[in-house]
């Protein structure tokens, strides 16, 4: 069985640099509902059985460039992270620091963010638990800070991997594989 897991194309939107938390909040919202831009990639050649989207435009509009006459199964369990500001100010704060201290928050569960890892993880088994009892060759589009937890619980699942990186680029994708299976 193989899953090519793959990260939707690259958003036409510029974040501001420095905001306050109310306009990085109102970012977050506007990125999920940007559209994307061209894309300048391909994918591996598999007879995909499935193809699984989030619910999130850029996943689906992706998924249209790339598999333009396909069907597609759209799932919740494998939208991206939620991510808002971690505090409330009027002063403006620089868009590393409310991405660095949102995913901070997610990690350590805080409530403050919408979802904490914990969640998240649970989301991932979830989804990994359901493409294994499919058992279907498939093409996952998501989102790249989703991806890393879904490859961790696709690895304990027993699939390899043919790579892994600290950050996933628009459009890069991952072979997962487990033998046997098909």
């Amino acid at each position: 069985m193989k899953v090519v897991i793959i990260r939707h194309a690259e958003v036409d939107l510029c974040w501001n640099r420095q905001s306050t938390s109310e306009v990085f909040d109102a970012d977050c919202r506007r990125y999920d509902s940007a559209s994307i831009k061209e894309l300048m990639y391909k994918i591996p050649l598999i007879e995909y059985q499935r193809i699984y989207i989030s619910e999130l435009s850029r996943s689906r509009d992706t998924a249209k460039r790339l598999f333009p006459d396909q069907e597609y199964i759209v799932s919740e369990l494998i939208n991206e992270v939620p991510l808002r500001s971690s505090f409330d100010t009027k002063k403006k704060v620089p868009l590393w620091f409310w991405n660095s201290s949102g995913r901070l928050q997610w990690f350590i569960n805080s409530s403050r963010q919408f979802e904490g890892h914990k969640e998240t993880v649970e989301r991932a088994r979830q989804f990994v638990t359901m493409i294994c009892n499919e058992n279907k060759d498939s093409a996952v589009v998501t989102h790249g800070f989703f991806m890393h937890t879904l490859l961790r619980e696709l690895k304990k699942a027993g699939f390899k991997t043919d790579k892994s990186s600290a950050e996933y680029k628009n459009g890069e994708y991952v072979i997962a594989e487990r033998s046997g299976e098909n």
